[in-house]
This record gives structure tokens, sequence and C-alpha cells, in this order.
């Protein structure tokens, strides 16, 4: 008995344990946004989110988080909308409270480039560029240290 409670506690602790919880967290952001896995690892996801639009998922750690991006001058007005719904998969928040962090972010961050909401013990983050393949838009959820 010893022994195998002592072999189902190292095999929590291994690597494929992680990557399970990985692979949760990738299931849950695609079945919530409908977008499709388009490049994933261990600890990675890139999704293809409708045009010129994707989401990743970091796994990495113990803390995960969740992006999206947006090549082009004016983000499609479900981008919040998908913000918050990927978001929401990955730290639990209501996707309406990210969706808003998210929208109050990145007006933020048109003006500053750079723009930070907290929100139900994580935080929003966005940024604007503008680069020479054209304008991007950027969003992530990060839950804080001990929240």
């Amino acid at each position: 008995m010893r022994r195998a409670l002592l072999l189902l506690l190292l095999l929590a602790a291994s690597p494929a344990s992680a990557e399970e919880s990985c692979t949760d967290l990738i299931e849950r952001v695609r079945a919530a946004t409908k977008a499709e896995v388009a490049e994933r690892s261990a600890d990675f996801a890139r999704f293809d989110a409708g045009p010129q639009t994707a989401l990743t998922l970091s796994c990495a750690g113990e803390q995960s988080s969740v992006g999206a991006q947006y090549r082009g001058e004016t983000v499609p007005a479900d981008y919040d909308t998908l913000f918050g719904q990927a978001g929401h998969a990955v730290t639990g928040i209501a996707p309406d409270r990210l969706s808003e962090a998210a929208r109050q972010a990145r007006e933020g961050a048109q003006a500053k480039r750079h723009s930070t909401i907290d929100v139900g013990g994580a935080r929003v983050t966005c940024a604007f560029m503008r680069r020479e393949q054209g304008p991007l838009t950027q969003c992530a959820v990060l839950q804080r240290p001990g929240a």
C-alpha cells in the first residue's frame, strides 16, 4: 500500500502532470473561445481566433497567463469579449470583468503605449505598438502572486 501511494505521489509530481494541467487549460481556452489550436508545446499554445487575431497561453511555472493579439489599426468589436472568455478559462474571473479591464487598459495603452488594470486577483496589461508590419494590440491577464 505504501509503495502504491509513493508511486502515485511521484507520478503527480512528474512533468507529465504539469503537461496534463496545461492540456486542460488549452482545452478550456479552446472550448470557451472556439479558437483553433495552431501551435502547442508542453507549456505553451497559440490559437487562431479570427482574421489577424491570435490567442497565446503560457502554462510555464506556477502562474498561467493568456493573451490576445490583434494586427491592425482598429481592434474588432468582439476583441474584449474574446479576451474575457479566454481569461475566464484560465483565471476563473468573470468574463465581463476581464473584458471591461481589457477595454480600459487598451484605452490607456492608446495614449501611453502600455497600461495595466488590476481585477479580481489578476493583472490585465495591454500594449499598443506601431511596427513595420503595422499596428499591434496585445492584452494579457496574469494572476498576481499570492492572489
